[in-house]
């Protein structure tokens, strides 16, 4: 029997949402395949809709797992939420689903918020949940250059050097860049994206707002198709994965 559920988690002390051999920490895939365990006693594999890096985290992730044991949906939900109750895990939402359900090839669309503090003032609170940016970024640049990102692109330029994809065209569906007081929050969505796009393509508009170049610079970010021509990475604190759609 597969079940579907929607995961919240906080990625700080995460080494991303794979389990990865060899290297020191826990992941989060880890820990939910744990809690099932411990649970009904069956060792599952967990897939995701998202691979989240180190340090990313999730308000929306969608993951599916098999089960030969049968309980209602709720049951499976809070026990799962009880073996996880000190990881920074939730499972938001549980149901059972078609065996031909996959959380990453059945997803039609995923949606990341990447979310920065322009502020003066150091961060406490949310330090490891934003980007601290303490100059003044102009959002209106920010928003002319995400216009050009949008759209079916070679992204070869926004992808990190280890990135595994065969193909470095994707499609952009939309950029919604809101700015609230000190608070400027990137909504981005495409059915799917490059290792790191998202990070790349935030510390981008992050220069640009800076001044450090013009907006119609992307453009020529594109055509290079170079890693070494767009901006810095943005640091993975500030990335959420908020909603997958199928």
């Amino acid at each position: 029997m597969r079940y579907k559920a929607v995961v919240e988690y906080e990625g700080t002390s995460f080494i991303g949402w794979q389990r990865q051999h060899g290297v020191v920490g826990k992941s989060v895939q880890e820990s939910i395949e744990r809690s099932i365990k411990e649970f009904c006693q069956q060792s599952v594999i967990v897939y995701a809709a998202g691979r989240t890096d180190a340090g990313v985290h999730a308000t929306g992730q969608v993951v599916h797992f098999d089960l030969k044991v049968s309980r209602e949906d709720y049951v499976i939900k809070n026990a799962l939420n009880h073996y996880l109750r000190n990881e920074k895990v939730s499972i938001l939402q549980l149901e059972r689903v078609d065996e031909e359900f996959h959380a990453r090839f059945s997803a039609k669309k995923r949606h990341y918020t990447y979310k920065i503090s322009n502020r003066e003032a150091p961060l406490c609170i949310d330090l490891m949940r934003m980007w601290h940016v303490p100059k003044r970024l102009n959002v209106e640049n920010m928003r002319e250059a995400a216009s050009y990102i949008v759209g079916r692109h070679d992204f070869a330029s926004f992808r990190a050097k280890d990135c595994q994809s065969k193909s470095s065209i994707k499609t952009v569906d939309s950029i919604d860049i809101i700015a609230a007081e000190e608070e400027i929050n990137i909504n981005i969505s495409a059915q799917s994206f490059l290792h790191k796009q998202v990070r790349i393509t935030v510390g981008t508009f992050v220069e640009c707002g800076m001044g450090l170049y013009p907006p119609a610079h992307v453009l020529e970010i594109l055509e290079k198709k170079d890693r070494a021509a767009a901006g810095i990475t943005a640091p993975a604190h500030g990335l959420y994965l908020t909603r997958v759609d199928y």
